[in-house]
């Protein structure tokens, strides 16, 4: 069945509402879901409703929290989501951090008692909006092991970023990776049909290198360029203590995982930073070194901006709607 953005948003906003979400969290979720979704992000889309239905009704999520600022000194803010959805907390937290940096040239805003996040560089799409610079930071449950060790630590915890650029110039630059070698989904699927991994993805419950779909998925993920070098568990490592420490998150390996029905509320964390130009070089003159850079990538046949893809799935999908099946419509609560 195709459907329009506010249609698909309307179904996913009430099948979260009927497991027991608020209605606020429930349509900053669907708007959320359904971006990722349009952007071919499917990973990230309308597989998680069933997801987060699940949570909410055994408890793993408390679907009647309200995100709230419970800290600011300064250019520093702290949002609790409450053990609820990440998504409202998120949105308040970006819009929190950005008029801080208004004020304060820079801003920090850590979410703690949170959960799954999604997309992180989506969230930063109002710095961009405002012509600011935004960083974005996420844990998620234990999937990577630390350099040189076993078993999990660390989350695939993602790092996005956003650079505004002049409405004319075109799209913002946006960025968004895990720290893993490769998405742990992939995997997933592979398990599911039965084919082998390729060798440097992932290790064995006993933490020896696989290439078995399915001992990977009670394994642990490798972190990028882990066949190499410890650079790609050292940076999840500083993502990890800047979304955990710094606002009083869970670490990764203390939250039961998001692909199992029963177990904790993750309490894990985000963190956003927003720079505003106007505090250091100065809105025009990082505009126009913006574009120097854009156009020497763009000297070299092949090159393709970060997010360019998505945004023209996206457009694509606001103009013509999305095509979503049948069963997954009917899966989801009324």
């Amino acid at each position: 069945m195709r459907l329009a953005f506010a249609d698909l948003e309307a179904r996913v906003a009430q099948a979260l509402c009927a497991a027991g979400a608020g209605a606020a969290m429930a349509r900053a979720t669907a708007r959320s879901l359904v971006l990722a979704e349009s952007q071919g992000l499917g990973s990230h889309g309308l597989s998680r409703v069933a997801q987060y239905v699940t949570h909410l009704r055994n408890g793993r999520i408390d679907g009647r929290a309200v995100a709230q600022v419970t800290r600011r000194t300064g250019g520093a803010i702290l949002v609790d989501a409450g053990e609820g959805l990440a998504f409202p907390a998120c949105e308040l937290a970006v819009h929190e951090a950005i008029a801080a940096a208004r004020g304060h040239g820079v801003a920090f805003a850590g979410v703690k008692a949170s959960h799954h996040a999604g997309v992180i560089v989506d969230h930063l799409r109002p710095v961009a909006e405002a012509g600011m610079v935004g960083l974005g930071f996420a844990n998620s449950p234990a999937a990577m092991p630390a350099a040189g060790g076993r078993h999990p630590i660390f989350g695939t915890n993602p790092v996005a970023a956003i650079f505004a650029r002049r409405a004319s110039a075109g799209d913002p630059l946006m960025v968004d990776l895990s720290l893993s070698e490769v998405a742990r989904g992939k995997v997933m699927v592979a398990a599911k049909e039965g084919r082998p991994i390729p060798a440097g993805w992932a290790l064995d419950a006993e933490g020896r290198p696989t290439t078995d779909a399915s001992a990977a998925l009670t394994g642990s993920m490798l972190p990028i360029g882990a066949a190499s070098s410890p650079k790609g568990a050292m940076l999840a490592l500083v993502v990890e203590l800047l979304v955990t420490a710094l606002i009083g998150a869970q670490y990764g390996f203390e939250a039961s995982s998001f692909f199992v029905d029963e177990g904790n509320r993750p309490r894990i964390g985000q963190a956003f930073v927003v720079v505003d130009p106007d505090a250091l070089a100065g809105r025009d003159a990082y505009l126009d070194r913006i574009e120097v850079l854009v156009a020497e990538m763009l000297s070299d046949e092949g090159v393709r901006l970060p997010g360019a893809r998505r945004e023209a799935l996206r457009r694509r999908a606001e103009s013509d709607g999305l095509d979503v099946p049948d069963g997954l419509l009917a899966a989801w609560p009324a």
